[in-house]
């Protein structure tokens, strides 16, 4: 199965949704959703549901990370931190 190599492309990457892992790796979405859904249950990957809109018509899909990762804070003030 391709559990392997989509779980690096997401180590490399960081967070993606399925769709984006499908047409960057050239696999098929079926194919992804189910690795993602076997890597979800060994505990490999974070995982929720989504919900995006195209033409006005809902389009379920997930959006995925690797474990144990987080996403760098994002540049700038953060709230209730006191200006110098």
């Amino acid at each position: 199965m391709h559990t392997s190599p989509i779980l690096q492309y997401l180590k490399k990457h960081g967070q993606l949704a399925d769709w984006e892992i499908a047409a960057a790796m050239d696999i098929p979405l079926q194919k992804v959703r189910s690795t993602l859904t076997e890597l979800s249950e060994k505990g490999e990957v974070s995982r929720c549901s989504v919900t995006r809109f195209e033409n006005g018509k809902p389009i379920e899909g997930m959006l995925c990370r690797a474990a144990g990762t987080i996403p760098p804070k994002a540049p700038g003030r953060k709230p209730g931190t006191p200006a110098n």
